[in-house]
């Protein structure tokens, strides 16, 4: 076992996926002699390469192309967008193409292409360095979508993505990068790619997260606790696709729900979890799903950030307002 950062256990989990498979490279701005913004591919290009670690031009639609390119002649690219808000411009190569080439091809084509994306906000970031567009990659077909909480995830996540045959944007919570877990480096016993996880058992309330809301989540239920209350924690790890069964067996328990994420609660991804579990759970349902999240403004200043990020109260606001039907 080592005690690792989230961001160490990335830049080991790529480490290792190098080493196992010589067609693994990785790209993106700065990954190479900088070893990233966040250090996630610290010494990388050191040990295996200027060829392996590629430092590219600041043209994101450039990167993304070049990576399904590369694809295509059976390597396993692993492209880094600095930061959330910069993957707009790889939009187009993204959806249209990244997408949609194995059923364009009828399934004679594989794109095994790693999209590593820092979301969310609370480290006092610029404007555009700050966004969490989940939403706009679950909506698109053909690609697998997750997100990791925590080093333990972090370490076999990213691994179980870059062996994937299909295209993966993977979340990762820039605000997390230093929270720290023993991990065990040297098993492959791990959670199945898109399989939730409960993370704190409960019998009142299951609250549904991801990314970075899983440890505010965490820290609600902690403090519900001392109230009496018993809130059950489910890391979805995976948005697309969504292990179901997982949402409606703790919902179907508890009878009620409340989803947070970052991003506006507006057409968010909660908006989708809602509906699923209302057609699912309609029955045991003792109230009705609520959602915790981002406003429907552009990402506001550092200054005010906290205001906008669901924080305990708002989660443990939405839990008491579960209780009033």
């Amino acid at each position: 076992m080592s005690t690792l950062t989230l961001g160490k256990a990335l830049n080991v989990g790529l480490r290792k996926a190098m080493e196992n498979d010589p067609k693994v490279l990785v790209m993106g701005e700065d990954v190479g002699k900088l070893g990233g913004v966040f250090r996630i591919t610290d010494g990388l290009q050191k040990d295996f390469g200027e060829e392996r670690v590629i430092d590219t031009p600041l043209a994101e639609s450039g990167i993304v192309g070049t990576a399904i390119g590369l694809a295509l002649r059976g390597y396993r690219p692993v492209v880094e967008i600095q930061f959330d808000g910069f993957v707009f411009p790889a939009a187009d190569q993204i959806i249209t193409q990244l997408a949609k080439m194995r059923m364009r091809s009828l399934g004679a084509l594989e794109l095994p292409v790693v999209i590593r994306i820092p979301c969310g906000g609370g480290i006092g970031a610029v404007e555009h360095h700050s966004e969490s567009p989940e939403a706009y990659f679950t909506h698109t077909g053909g690609l697998r979508v997750v997100a990791c909480s925590n080093p333990v995830d972090a370490y076999s996540m990213i691994q179980q993505s870059i062996a994937s045959p299909d295209p993966v944007i993977f979340f990762e919570p820039k605000r997390r990068y230093w929270d720290k877990a023993e991990v065990d480096t040297d098993t492959t016993d791990w959670t199945p790619l898109h399989r939730a996880r409960v993370v704190r058992p409960g019998e009142h309330v299951t609250l549904l997260a991801y990314g970075p809301s899983v440890k505010t989540c965490l820290e609600a239920a902690a403090a519900a606790a001392e109230e009496g209350r018993s809130l059950e924690v489910i890391d979805l790890r995976s948005l697309n696709p969504l292990d179901i069964g997982a949402v409606t067996e703790s919902v179907n328990r508890t009878g009620r729900c409340v989803v947070v994420h970052e991003a506006p609660v507006f057409n968010g991804y909660g908006a989708e979890l809602a509906a699923r579990i209302t057609e699912k759970c309609f029955y045991r349902l003792e109230s009705p799903v609520l959602r915790v999240g981002g406003f429907s403004t552009p990402y506001p200043p550092s200054r005010i950030e906290d205001h906008y990020l669901p924080d305990l109260d708002r989660i443990l606001d939405a839990v008491d307002r579960t209780f009033a039907w």
